[in-house]
C-alpha cells in the first residue's frame, strides 16, 4: 500500500500551479524556516529525519549539509541534481512535471539552511520539456515573493537558475555535474576535496537529488522525528520506486522505507505479467547487483535491508524480469550502455568496459567459449574500485552478480573448452 507524501498531488487537477500548491499548504515550510528557525536548526531537523540522498548513494542528507563551513568567506551554492539518467529510474521526471513547486520550496529551504543565495537546477538534456515547467514555477514563486529579494519579507535573498545538460550519464555523478555546470567537459573530479568544501567555482556546495529536496518541506513542517517515523531508524521517510519490466502495473510507487519488495511487486504492481514466475529483480537502477526470486522473498526496501538481501537500494529503479528472461542478454544490454556512457577519462573504465563489450558481443554471436567467461571474471575485479569515479563499479556489479547467480544463462551461450593437458 502506498504512502503518498511527495506524490500526493499527482492526481490533483492543475497540480503544477502555485495556486494548487498554496491551497494545499505549500510554502508553509519555507515561511516557518525563515521566520521561526535558525539555519542550524533546519539542518538539525534534517539530521533527525534520517533522510538519505535519493539519487543512489544514500548518504545522510543532514550530515552532508553539516559539512559546509558556516563562516566561509566564499559564496555558497545549492545544486539540484536533476540529471536522472539511471536506466529504470523515472521518479524525478514526474516530481518536476507534476509538482515543481515542491522542489522549488525544498531548494529554497536548503539555501536558507546553508546561507546560500544562488541555486542551480542541473537538468538532464533529454528533459527539455521540463525546463519550461520549472521556469514557469520559478516565475510564479517570484511573483508571490518566494524567489528573489527579501523572501517572505525577511532579509533572505535567493535566485534559482535552470541549467540543462547535454545528455551525458556521467554528469549524474556530482563532481562531473559541477564541471559541466562550470562549462567544462563532464569529467569527475578526484575527492577530496569534497563539494561541501570546494565545489562549484571552488566554493562550498551541496549537491542533492530532486527527490531529496522534495522531502525537505515536509520535514520542516512536521519535524524530523515525524519523518523518520515513516520509515526505519536509519532510513527515514518514504521513497519513490520506479517499477518497470514484467509487471501488470508498471509506474512510480511511493512507499515507506522498509516496505517489503515482494509486496510492492505482487500487490501494488499487480504481480507478474501473464501469470508467469518471477526470475530476477534489479532493485535500484541498473548499476546495482541483480537479485534472484529467492532473495526477493525477504528483501525490504531500505538501505540496510537491501544490502542484507545482497543488493543495494540505489536510485529506486526496480526492473522486474520473469522466467522467460535471458539474463545474459539483459547483462549484455547493460554493458553496452556503460561502455557507451564512459567518459573515457581513466584507463580501467575506458579500456575495461570496451573489452567487456567485445567479449559479450563475441558470445552473443555464438563464437564464445567458457574461456571467454573466465576472461570476463578476471576483467571485472580490475575495473571495480580502480576507476576514477563509481561508473566502473556500476558497470561490473551487474555482470559479476548475474554470472554468480544465473550461471546457466551464460553457459548456454558458450562452447566448453577442454582443460589443458597436464605436463
Amino acid at each position: 500500500m502506498q504512502t503518498k507524501l511527495l506524490t500526493k498531488r499527482f492526481e490533483t487537477p492543475n497540480s503544477r500551479s502555485i495556486e494548487t500548491y498554496l491551497a494545499d499548504g505549500g510554502y508553509t515550510g519555507l515561511r516557518k524556516a525563515l521566520t521561526t528557525m535558525q539555519p542550524a536548526e533546519v539542518i538539525e531537523e534534517v539530521k533527525k529525519s534520517s533522510l538519505r540522498g535519493r539519487g543512489g548513494a544514500g548518504f545522510p542528507t543532514g550530515m552532508k549539509w553539516g559539512f559546509v563551513p558556516v563562516n566561509s568567506p566564499k559564496p555558497k551554492y545549492v545544486v539540484c541534481n536533476a540529471d536522472e539518467s539511471e536506466p529504470g529510474t523515472c521518479k524525478d521526471r514526474e516530481l518536476m512535471e507534476k509538482d515543481p513547486h515542491q522542489l522549488v520550496e525544498g531548494l529554497l529551504i536548503a539555501a536558507y539552511a546553508l546561507l546560500s543565495r544562488q541555486v542551480f537546477i542541473y537538468i538532464r538534456g533529454e528533459y527539455w520539456y521540463l525546463i519550461a515547467i520549472l521556469e514557469q514555477a520559478i516565475a510564479e514563486a517570484r511573483a508571490q515573493g518566494f524567489v528573489g529579494k527579501s523572501i517572505c519579507g525577511t532579509d533572505f535573498d535567493c535566485e534559482i537558475v535552470v541549467h540543462p545538460g547535454a545528455g551525458a550519464y556521467i554528469c549524474g555523478e556530482e563532481t562531473a555535474l559541477l564541471n559541466s555546470l562550470e562549462g567544462y567537459r563532464g569529467h569527475p573530479r578526484i575527492k577530496p576535496p569534497f563539494p561541501a568544501v570546494a565545489g562549484l567555482y571552488g566554493c562550498p556546495t551541496v549537491v542533492n537529488n530532486v527527490e531529496t529536496f522534495c522531502a525537505v518541506p515536509h520535514i520542516v513542517v512536521n519535524g524530523g522525528d515525524w519523518y523518520r517515523g515513516l520509515g526505519t531508524e536509519k532510513s527515514g521517510g518514504t521513497k519513490i520506486f520506479s517499477v518497470s519490466g514484467h509487471v501488470n502495473r508498471p509506474g512510480n510507487y511511493e512507499v515507506r522505507m522498509g516496505y517489503p519488495l515482494k509486496q510492492l511487486i505482487e500487490e501494488d504492481c499487480g504481480g507478474i505479467r501473464g501469470g508467469r514466475k518471477l526470475k530476477a529483480v534489479i532493485p535500484g537502477g541498473s548499476s546495482v547487483p541483480i537479485m534472484t526470486a529467492e532473495e526477493v522473498e525477504q528483501a525490504t526496501l531500505d538501505y540496510e535491508g537491501m544490502v542484507k538481501a545482497g543488493s543495494m537500494l540505489g536510485s529506486g529503479g526496480v526492473i522486474v524480469m520473469d522466467e522467460t528472461t535471458d539474463i545474459f542478454m539483459t547483462t549484455y544490454n547493460l554493458i553496452h550502455f556503460y561502455n557507451h556512457e564512459s567518459c573515457g577519462w581513466c584507463t580501467p573504465c575506458r579500456e575495461g568496459t570496451d573489452w567487456l563489450l567485445k567479449l559479450f558481443k563475441k558470445i552473443a554471436r555464438g563464437e564464445g567459449t567458457t574461456a571467454d567467461l573466465d576472461t570476463i571474471k578476471r576483467l571485472c575485479p580490475n575495473i571495480e574500485g580502480r576507476s576514477h569515479c563509481p561508473l566502473g563499479d556500476a558497470a561490473v556489479w551487474p555482470i559479476t552478480s548475474a554470472m554468480k547467480k544465473f550461471p546457466e544463462d551464460f553457459l548456454k551461450h558458450v562452447k566448453p573448452v577442454a582443460a589443458p593437458a597436464a605436463a
